[in-house]
Formats: C-alpha cells, structure tokens, sequence
C-alpha cells in the first residue's frame, strides 16, 4: 500500500540545479507529477496514475504519468498548459536567459519547460517561492546532455 506522499517543497535553489542539469530528470518529473495530482499505483513502484486532483485532459491524454521530459507529446502538453502570462517566469523570477547554442538539446529545453511549468504552477496559486529549500541528490551535469544521468529515459 503506498503511503501518502507529500510534495517536495519548491525553492529557486532546486529550480536553478534542475537548470543546471543537477538533478536526475526522474526526480524532475515527479515534482511535475505531484503537482498534477498523479499518484503512485499501490501495487506498482515506480508507475504512477492520475488521480481525484488530476485534471480532466491530462488523466484522459496520460492515465499513467507521462515523462515530460523524455516524450515529446508530454512536453508539448506541459508547454502548452503554461499560459501565455506566466511564459517569462525563468527569466524574471531566475534571471535564467536560456542556454547557449551548443547547449541547446531536446532534454534540457525540456527541462527548462518543466521549471517554467512548476514557476507557473506557484503563481498562479499566489505563493512565494523560497529561496532555499531541500534538495535531493545532486549530480554533476552529465558528460553526454543527451543520455542524462543514470536511470533517467531516452528522449524521443
């Protein structure tokens, strides 16, 4: 029986290492999860379902959890689900200009989104975001941006 999971508290200390390409896409992807209500399946680890919070058109798109990152159908959605006013948020809430042209790779713009998406997710509900808050296991940035770190997806 799974136990009731909290979500992971946002800081702009955790949403810069997700842009840093700190953080394991895996442990990005849940934070996106909890916010859109999926939860873990009770008798599976590591596959988790939309559930009552989930909204309408993603449990109907994704009734398991999709990987924003890896899939790019779930990143489009994500993208899309920014409205149009909160679409600046990593540049002015994290003076976060975008990465540079030798940087730029299907993960890791994905990864900006899902930071984009969590900036979004705080605003629109009128919270503030911390400055510092937990972090899970940092990482090195990976040597190949395009593989990631250990036991994250292949990007398609």
């Amino acid at each position: 029986m799974s136990l009731l999971i909290s979500r992971w508290p946002l800081s702009k200390a955790l949403l810069l290492e997700i842009l840093s390409d700190r953080i394991a896409d895996c442990f990005v992807v849940r934070l996106i999860w909890e916010r859109l209500g999926y939860k873990p399946a009770e008798s599976l680890d590591e596959v988790w379902l939309a559930g009552e919070n989930t909204p309408l058109d993603w449990g109907e798109a994704f009734p398991e959890a999709p990987e924003v990152i890896a899939q790019r159908k779930a990143s489009v959605k994500l993208t899309r689900s920014i409205p149009k006013e909160y679409k600046q948020l990593l540049k002015k809430s994290l003076n976060f200009d975008g990465y540079r042209i030798g940087e730029l790779y299907p993960r890791r713009t994905r990864r900006a989104t899902a930071a984009n998406w969590l900036l979004a997710w705080i605003s629109i509900r009128g919270e503030e975001l911390p400055e510092k808050g937990p972090l899970p296991l940092l990482f090195d940035p990976p040597l190949d941006p395009i593989e990631g770190h250990p036991g994250d997806p292949p990007v398609y």
